[in-house]
């Protein structure tokens, strides 16, 4: 859904969907390529959430921690979504990772795109 950001993901252990289940992202970041490891933390069907926490690869460099949520919220008939990067510095010198806010939002926005042509 968002082929020029996301090449692929392979499920590592585990079933899609369910906590506990490993994949590994193939993406594209700041011009490059880059492979992440992560890990379903949480689901919360009631809050329409997903929790990931990464376990290995490029953002592992510079962080000692970090954990990437998403959340839905619906209302009326319009969805918002919501990102939030949780994340602990290997030392001070390490900037936020605002460049990859903004990647999830390009995904999101992907996504969004993807879904409407499907629709009409």
């Amino acid at each position: 859904m968002s082929p020029m950001n996301i090449k692929s993901v392979d499920l590592n252990g585990g079933e899609w969907g369910y906590v506990g289940s490993g994949m590994t992202w193939n993406y594209i970041f700041d011009g490059k390529t880059c492979v992440a490891k992560e890990v379903i933390e949480a689901i919360d069907e009631e809050k329409k959430s997903v929790s990931f926490k990464v376990v290995d690869g490029a953002l592992m460099e510079f962080y000692k921690t970090f954990l990437l949520t998403v959340q839905v919220d619906t209302k009326e008939e319009k969805n918002f979504v919501t990102w939030t990067l949780t994340y602990e510095k290997i030392n001070g010198n390490i900037k936020d990772p605002n460049t990859l806010m903004e990647f999830c939002l390009n995904v999101t926005k992907d996504i969004e795109t993807n879904l409407h042509m499907q629709c009409n």
